[in-house]
């Protein structure tokens, strides 16, 4: 099997793999980050959404080989208190029911706000348009985005 080396919330990680892995696997089974969802396993709902360098990617169809070197932050390397803007707009808005998409829409939503930190209502819409909410919370999660960009640094 083959090793890959990753960076996951700034710990380097060596992970023995078959190559064609899902990172969403790697890291919930292998390195016991739970905290990103598996939801359809075809990256169209957004739940597995990880940030790769940066960049909000869905993780359920990325594999070893597309990361191999990469730098990878899950929702738990966020923020190490949960003090990052966009989760405390969130708790601010009250925007989760069930909960399950919370930490892809974060994801999505704290990689767009570092390319854009002042969108409009509309780039917000957009931006979060590929994440689904089986609750239909869009009203309040395109207002915690918008509350989240006011308080970026």
């Amino acid at each position: 099997m083959p090793t890959y080396q990753i960076k996951v919330n700034g710990a380097s990680k060596t992970v023995d793999v078959a190559e064609d892995t899902p990172v969403l696997w790697v890291l919930r089974d292998h390195l016991d980050l739970v905290g990103t969802k598996y939801g359809c396993g075809i990256g169209q709902c957004g739940s597995c959404t990880i940030h790769v360098d940066g960049t909000a990617m869905r993780s359920c169809s990325l594999t070893m080989t597309q990361i191999d070197g990469k730098s990878i932050t899950t929702i738990e390397g966020l923020s190490e208190n949960g003090d990052h803007p966009v989760q405390q707009a969130w708790k601010e808005v009250d925007v989760p029911q069930c909960g399950y998409c919370q930490a892809g829409q974060i994801m999505t939503a704290s990689a767009f706000l570092a390319q854009n930190p002042n969108p409009s209502e509309e780039e917000v819409k957009n931006a979060m348009h590929g994440n689904i909410c089986r609750c239909a919370s869009y009203t309040r999660i395109k207002k915690a985005v918008m509350i989240a960009s006011e308080n970026m640094d």
